[in-house]
């Protein structure tokens, strides 16, 4: 049963056959905690690292190249075997490093369990550990406690909990004990209810536990984030559908060159030979390695954009992002309530310039008491009215702005968020409030109830106008009263219950009677600040003639005057409005994901410019949707609002089906499942739970919504670089099997030995290809829409580009090789293998960019290209000439002669690729 929150308590105490008063009986919970199992999360086994290991030897080119080794094993090429066996346990490794980081988020979870709980057992009050909570168990509950398990409170002395990392309410909520109604409230609306892992605030009370380990909301939480499972990503699955293609091509290659060996009765251990060359030739061995370190090298880039990448296959999927669904509470907005709007009789005060936003929970102000400047002085006096609704406010007010020692220029908030912004406020006008309460000290006050929903201090007044620092003369006009008086009583609340008891109304320096006209005046204008999705909160004053006040405050809350509204909201982030606009140029879109309230989803959303003419769709509204109704609305809907964490999960598989590679931010407990199931997971490095981190795939550590877009810049020009590498390394690959299948149709014998196809594959493709992973993005990068998510690894142009790049390539080193081969040198087979590689080095330096031409870009605009093809040339020289390597690699020494012309047929490709991206260029 999960609405409990629609029962009386006695109902739900006897439903649990428990007492509020002697709680279980001590067998009872026995039985119980039998039955039900500890109060805990229960983690799910994840594969062992040995299953991990061994899956890092099922990939398609890892299965390739292990047939090969063996093949080599037994022809008695030891020295292949040993090559390409290293080549295969180094990606292995990686790959396992890689996989073997372990999601924490369960264990995460588990740190919100509390380990001490106070419980009523027996008739007594003893501590235990929360793993030993069962249902119908009565638990005690103070400020500073972390709720243990879900519960309906049979008790509330003023209880506040904070339950914004698993709601996304920004605000502490204040709890009352009775029964609620209404069909299906959100988690947020269930005022009598209490969750596991939420942290009591405020007050006290007690609590009847409900549901407990896996069936509270927490425990769901986990179990939606268990099955989530995680998708492969974009180029994850590009690159498994490139192996299968190559494993096909190689299977090809091998049997014709077996037939066409078959029909010139070749022996076949020549042919076995000859099959793993082509085999070798075909597949890439240097791209596993080049991708890991090229995505590692990424990583760090954006490490130092202050975006901390968990899982490197994030790196690039984050460029094929399309949608990215956001989080309302402290990634869009601060996660602090802010005063915005000052609302007196007779104006309105906007104080959104005024007032400048800093870090959550942090306010930038002087670590010394605030006293009024000359500049708000005179403002202060100026605005009696404004004066006296800021001084009401910050006397009437529970919260203190202590000094934060680490950092002396700014104060923290202690105490109720919402009073705490009011000290803001106050504070930033030269109202600070140990200055104020030493002037005015409180002598009685009237406590916060949930009932009553306002407060009430009484506060000495001074006795006279000569007392009160010159600062601070403004916050009492003297002439609004028609009598001297000792005490003045502030209140705060409700507007609409400060109506109800206040029969006047302040206006600058003078009170009027409290009319109709002016009641309306005051109910519009709450009206109109609630529509904004603000919390309005009003402050009303009178005189006190004498002390003691009546205990039960009516003598204090009754013909008050009313002084003003203070509107207040959780502000957007300043920068994130501009990083939605770079989302949109970059054909991204913005979705808002919360669990707050409609109107203030709507009021954020259409100030950061993602609301759309479609509305809000609520998590009630999502709850009648199918996923076939649902796939059509979030193709059209960018805000959603009162979700639970099941919606938001679901929200990002109807996206998913649609075919948008889709990134989910977010910073609470309640992000984690969608966090998990969304192809990039993006958390909060400030204000995010460890739950949060652990299922996210990266973290911005500045908790800047503009990070995001930098880390999709980055990941764009990682995955174009990492597509100019496989262009480069299978045109090269292709060059090696035209090589090879053109040699036995010309009498020749084998073009490339293993070794030689190796050191191609690995050498020269290796190092150039990590250098090209530093190339500078494109100028269209982020101003085009991300490419389609199911994309082939060969569209615009690749394929094209490989398979004639390819061939030319083949033909110019079989071409010298059987001019060489033709005149009995026994240099053929080296100028061959030198020819190809130098030919690479040219093309390598033509493909830096996809259109512009390398005299345009700069030769030296990527230093670590350049660098890597001169090592690579060197490198290649020394196999040529250093009589050791020519012993291992079976080469020849060349004359000057001979390298000048494999120089030349290099610089020959590399004219021919640049004339045909003048071409394009022309055309366009």
């Amino acid at each position: 049963m999960s609405d409990w929150y629609k029962l009386e308590t006695s109902d739900v105490v006897s439903e649990f056959e428990s007492d509020p008063v002697d709680g279980l009986a001590n067998t009872i919970a026995s039985q119980r905690l039998e039955k039900y199992g500890p109060n805990e999360l229960i983690e799910q086994g994840g594969e062992s690292p040995w299953k991990i290991l061994l899956d890092q030897f099922t990939e398609t080119m890892v299965v390739i190249l292990m047939i090969a080794a063996i093949i080599s094993l037994v022809l008695g090429e030891y020295i292949d075997f040993v090559a390409i066996i290293v080549i295969i346990i180094l990606n292995a490794l990686i790959g396992f490093r890689q996989e073997y980081k372990a999601e924490q988020a369960m264990a995460a979870l588990k740190k919100l369990a509390v380990p001490i709980v106070k419980v009523r057992r027996s008739g007594h009050v003893a501590e235990i550990s929360s793993t030993e909570l069962v249902p119908g168990d009565i638990v005690l509950l103070e400020a500073g406690n972390i709720v243990p398990a879900d519960g309906r409170l049979i008790e509330s002395h003023n209880l506040q909990t904070q339950e914004s990392a698993l709601t996304g309410e920004s605000e502490p909520v204040s709890k009352i004990s009775s029964a609620l109604h209404g069909a299906d409230l959100p988690l947020a609306e269930r005022e009598n209810a209490i969750y596991m892992g939420t942290i009591v605030t405020y007050g006290r009370g007690q609590a009847i536990i409900t549901e407990t380990g896996m069936d509270t909301e927490l425990g769901n939480i986990a179990d939606l984030m268990q099955s989530a499972g995680v998708d492969q990503t974009p180029l994850q699955k590009r690159l498994d559908q490139l192996g299968k293609i190559l494993a096909m091509a190689a299977l090809v290659l091998v049997g014709i060159v077996f037939g066409l060996g078959f029909l010139q009765g070749e022996s076949f251990e020549i042919l076995l030979l000859t099959g793993i060359s082509l085999a070798v030739a075909a597949v890439p061995e240097g791209l596993p390695a080049v991708v890991t370190i090229s995505l590692a090298l990424g990583a760090r880039r954006m490490l130092n954009r202050q975006a901390l990448i968990r899982k490197l296959p994030a790196v690039e999927a984050l460029g094929s992002v399309t949608v990215i669904c956001s989080d309302k509470t402290g990634t869009l907005t601060e996660n602090r309530m802010t005063v915005t709007v000052l609302d007196v009789a007779d104006h309105r005060i906007d104080l959104v310039e005024e007032l400048s936003r800093t870090y959550t929970g942090t306010v930038s102000l002087p670590c010394v008491d605030a006293v009024p400047s000359s500049d708000q002085a005179e403002k202060l006096h100026a605005s009696p009215a404004l004066t006296l609704l800021l001084a009401g406010a910050a006397l009437c007010n529970d919260a203190i702005l202590d000094c934060n020692e680490r950092r002396p220029d700014r104060f923290h908030i202690v105490g109720d968020p919402t009073e705490g912004a009011l000290l803001v406020a106050a504070s930033r006008m030269g109202l600070g409030k140990n200055t104020l309460e030493a002037i005015f000290p409180r002598v009685d006050e009237v406590p916060f109830d949930s009932e009553r929903k306002r407060m009430t201090t009484v506060n000495r007044m001074p006795t006279s106008p000569a007392d009160i620092p010159d600062g601070f003369k403004p916050v009492w006009d003297w002439d609004g009263w028609t009598e001297e008086f000792d005490y003045v009583a502030f209140t705060k609340g409700s507007v609409d219950g400060l109506l109800d008891i206040s029969n006047q109304v302040w206006i600058e320096n003078r009170v009027e009677p409290m009319n109709a006209d002016w009641r309306d005046r005051i109910e519009v204008a709450n009206s109109k600040l609630a529509q904004k999705g603000m919390r309005v909160l009003g402050v009303a004053c009178r005189s006190i003639d004498e002390l003691p006040i009546q205990a039960n405050g009516n003598n204090a809350e009754s013909e008050l005057i009313f002084v003003g509204l203070v509107g207040m909201i959780d502000p957007a982030r300043p920068e994130v409005k501009e990083a939605v606009q770079k989302c949109r140029t970059a054909g991204i879109r913005p979705i808002m994901i919360t669990g707050d309230h409609p109107l203030t989803a709507r009021h954020i959303a259409e100030e950061l410019e993602i609301y759309s003419e479609n509305g809000v769709l609520t998590g009630q509204e999502l709850d009648d949707l199918s996923m076939d109704e649902l796939e059509e609305i979030v193709e059209k809907v960018s805000v959603f609002a009162r979700v639970t964490p099941e919606h938001k999960l679901k929200i990002v598989r109807a996206l998913k089906n649609r075919g948008q590679i889709t990134a989910m931010t977010g910073d609470g407990v309640n992000d984690a499942p969608a966090l998990k199931a969304a192809d990039i997971g993006v958390a909060m490095g400030i204000t995010g739970t460890d739950v949060s981190k652990e299922a996210s795939d990266m973290v911005l550590l500045n908790d800047n919504f503009a990070t995001i877009v930098a880390a999709v810049e980055e990941g764009r020009v990682i995955y174009d670089n990492i597509r100019k590498f496989i262009k480069y390394t299978l045109s090269s690959n292709a060059g090696e099997i035209w090589a090879m299948l053109a040699a036995p149709l010309l009498g020749m014998p084998l073009a490339l030995l293993p070794l030689q196809i190796l050191w191609i594959n690995l050498v020269t493709d290796g190092l150039p290809g990590l250098a090209l992973s530093v190339e500078k993005e494109e100028p269209d990068t982020m101003r085009r829409p991300p490419y389609p998510p199911n994309e082939n690894i060969f569209a615009r142009g690749v394929g094209r580009d490989i398979i004639w790049v390819g061939l030319l390539m083949g033909l110019l080193s079989i071409g010298v090789g059987y001019w060489y081969w033709s005149l009995g040198l026994a240099t053929w087979q080296t100028m061959i293998f030198t020819t190809l590689t130098f030919s690479e080095m040219g093309y390598v330096m033509a493909i830096r960019s996809n259109r512009e031409s390398l005299f345009s870009i700069g030769l030296f605009s990527n230093t670590a290209l350049l660098g890597a093809v001169v090592l690579t040339v060197v490198l290649q020289l020394a196999v040529v000439y250093i009589p050791f390597l020519q012993s291992l690699f079976r080469t020849t020494a060349l004359s000057f002669q001979d390298l000048m012309i494999c120089f030349g047929l290099s610089i020959l490709l590399f004219l021919v690729v640049e004339l045909r991206k003048l071409i394009i260029r022309l055309r366009s």
